[in-house]
């Protein structure tokens, strides 16, 4: 089958889509397929992969000043070509589409004028985290309106956990919709002892916006710091809420605070072998809980413990993994639990070998490359179906 794959990212751009997308292409491959990434152009500074058995058609796009493709004027520089990119190609037997869902309304549009069937990678509900930015209910309707239009004209939804498949059908989406679960290239995420020990930071790895509430992290470990002077907190990647975050920083004349934008990977795994434990968090409250932080599944993949703080299946999750193992702390979303956690980890650091069975034990639990064959091989059955 001749398979097009849309999205405004796709890998090296470091995000957990552009991960999985590069899988799924990777599973289309195997299975035969023929296969054609329509992506955007990569930030300056970041080199193409090479494609294992796909190609890659790339096209300039706007981005903010951290090199990030985010909001209502750079997802317009995307979807717009997007729809003259797709229309004149030839045809495909089916399209896989990657939010936002203004690339999934142009995708509907361009699979109807095609004849073709399109499939979406659903990971959570882009209006709903709107809510948590933007208080104009003329904004968000128009949104409300554009994603389910763009979910219901799949052939089929796939998602990473059951909250997800609830709330689309909460929304009256009655596409089916498979739960894939999540993963990560453990290839790339992987422990790597290059150090005795690990070293005095805590990482925040990742998107950090509104619903996340990363801010928590801060206001903790401005406490944690004055007991612990040697010990940095370093945010790796980028979000609405950066500015916010390094205000309070600021404010809290916390100069052991570093924020760094995104960073390959291979990078990344790095700094995840090292972190005495990295942070995920989602604030309550917010009608998002349902959401996954699937940012925890690098970091266990590195051998890295997790201090969550939040509620949501992803403190669930942390509380069901086997102590033995010692993946980390979920605690509520509070600042003074966050600095128990943190102090907790810091006194009691986990070893490389420790390190080194969390990997192994992730490795057998969260490959990428398992969740893309799945969701090859369920559209394998829906296309022949």
């Amino acid at each position: 089958m001749k398979v097009i794959i849309a999205s405004r990212i796709f890998s090296p751009e470091p995000a957990a889509a552009s991960f999985m997308l590069e899988a799924v292409a990777r599973a289309f491959v195997a299975a035969g397929d023929e296969v054609e990434v329509i992506t955007s152009s990569l930030p300056r500074g970041q080199k193409e992969i090479t494609p294992e058995g796909f190609s890659i058609s790339r096209a300039p796009v706007l981005r903010d000043r951290s090199g990030y493709l985010r909001g209502y004027l750079p997802y317009m520089s995307f979807d717009i070509p997007l729809f003259f990119r797709l229309l004149f190609r030839q045809r495909p037997d089916l399209y896989f589409i990657e939010p936002p869902p203004t690339s999934g309304a142009v995708m509907r549009l361009v699979a109807w004028l095609k004849r073709k069937p399109y499939f979406y990678d659903a990971a959570d509900i882009w209006s709903d985290a709107a809510a948590l930015a933007t208080s104009n209910r003329f904004v968000l309707s128009i949104l409300r309106k554009i994603e389910l239009f763009s979910l219901q004209g799949a052939r089929e939804i796939f998602t990473i956990s059951t909250g997800v498949e609830k709330r689309l059908k909460e929304l009256g989406v009655n596409t089916d919709v498979t739960v894939v679960g999540f993963g990560v290239d453990t290839e790339i995420f992987h422990f790597d002892q290059k150090e005795s020990d690990a070293q005095k930071y805590f990482v925040y790895a990742g998107t950090y916006s509104e619903p996340h509430g990363a801010s928590v992290f801060i206001q903790a470990f401005s406490e944690f710091s004055r007991l612990n002077p040697s010990f940095k907190l370093i945010f790796v990647g980028n979000g609405s809420e950066r500015n916010v975050l390094e205000q309070l920083a600021s404010d809290l004349a916390l100069d052991a605070i570093e924020f760094r934008n995104p960073v390959p990977p291979e990078e990344l795994n790095d700094i995840l072998n090292g972190a005495v434990a990295s942070l995920a968090s989602l604030k309550p409250g917010t009608g998002y809980e349902y959401a996954f932080t699937t940012k925890i599944y690098a970091s266990l993949a590195a051998g890295c413990p997790v201090i969550f703080s939040g509620a949501g299946p992803t403190h669930q999750f942390m509380r069901r993994i086997d102590a033995s193992l010692s993946s980390g702390v979920s605690v509520d979303f509070d600042s003074l639990q966050v600095l128990e956690a943190m102090t907790l980890v810091a006194q009691s650091p986990l070893s490389p070998k420790g390190r080194k069975t969390l990997s192994h034990w992730s490795r057998g639990h969260f490959s990428i490359d398992v969740i893309a064959r799945n969701i090859v091989s369920s559209i394998h059955r829906a296309t022949k179906s």
